[in-house]
């Protein structure tokens, strides 16, 4: 699925009158799924005009894509962090 997304991808920034190197950089920086998707989605509907459009629009869903690993990974830790304390809330209240 991903190769077909890049294939895509590449092909939409070539027919945009884009350099296929923009679309192959584009595609190893998105590198997944849902953000290939999006940009995708950008290109098909919204047609930019500048290449310059393009890049700001990839960095807009790294960044997403970025902020959303950062929330999941200190939702993660949050939990471990809350475990323990119930785990030694717990402890301490068997010796009463």
């Amino acid at each position: 699925m991903i190769e077909e997304l890049k294939k895509e991808l590449i092909e939409l920034v070539e027919e945009r009158g884009f350099p296929r190197e923009l679309g192959l950089l584009m595609a190893e920086q998105l590198s997944g799924e849902k953000a290939m998707t999006r940009m995708i989605g950008y290109l098909r509907h919204t047609g930019p005009q500048r290449a310059e459009d393009l890049v700001d629009e990839m960095l807009a869903i790294c960044e997403d894509r970025d902020n959303w690993v950062r929330k999941k990974s200190a939702e993660f830790y949050q939990e471990k962090y809350n475990s323990y304390l119930w785990d030694l809330k717990g402890d301490s209240g068997d010796e009463e």
